[in-house]
């Protein structure tokens, strides 16, 4: 019999932005782009490594901006340090990567899988995020908040 609190969680958010699906795959293979857009908002991030290819890696320390807020950073009281692998790097269409979080809590222990897709609509691109072996730690409430502002900040960042 398996327990259902052991079953690993997968969260997804997706939107309609209204640019190409080129331009927005290049906001997420340029480090300065991406860390401009990527981090939820009230959150700053920074890059550590970026290696955009098949097989590179990366690393990103996201901040909280104020000292007083809900979430308790993975890696200290007020940072995330995240290292991801890009299993796939698709122009146009599709990100792979793994993610893991820097954290001695094992609640947010494990490589969770993120997968981008980008499709061409009349609108523009539909971006959509699908997260699988999400730890347990986060919250579901704070990831799809987390997601979705990601995907408001590159909105902003390339309409």
């Amino acid at each position: 019999m398996t327990n259902a609190s052991s079953k690993k969680r997968t969260d997804s958010a997706s939107r309609v932005i209204k640019a190409s699906p080129h331009n927005i795959y290049k906001a997420f293979v340029d480090p300065e782009a991406l860390v401009s857009w990527l981090p939820p908002k009230g959150m700053k991030g920074h890059i550590l490594e970026f290696d955009a290819r098949t097989g590179g890696a990366y690393r990103m320390s996201l901040t909280y901006l104020e000292t007083s807020h809900s979430t308790q950073g993975k890696t200290s009281e007020h940072t995330d340090v995240v290292k991801g692998k890009f299993l796939e790097l698709t122009p146009e269409e599709r990100i792979v990567q793994i993610v893991e979080f820097q954290s001695d809590d094992p609640a947010f222990a494990g490589e969770m899988i993120m997968t981008w897709t980008l499709a061409a609509v009349p609108e523009g691109t539909t971006v959509t995020i699908v997260c699988e072996n999400v730890p347990e730690g986060i919250r579901k409430e704070d990831h799809d908040v987390g997601l979705r502002s990601s995907l408001e900040n590159l909105a902003d960042y390339i309409e």
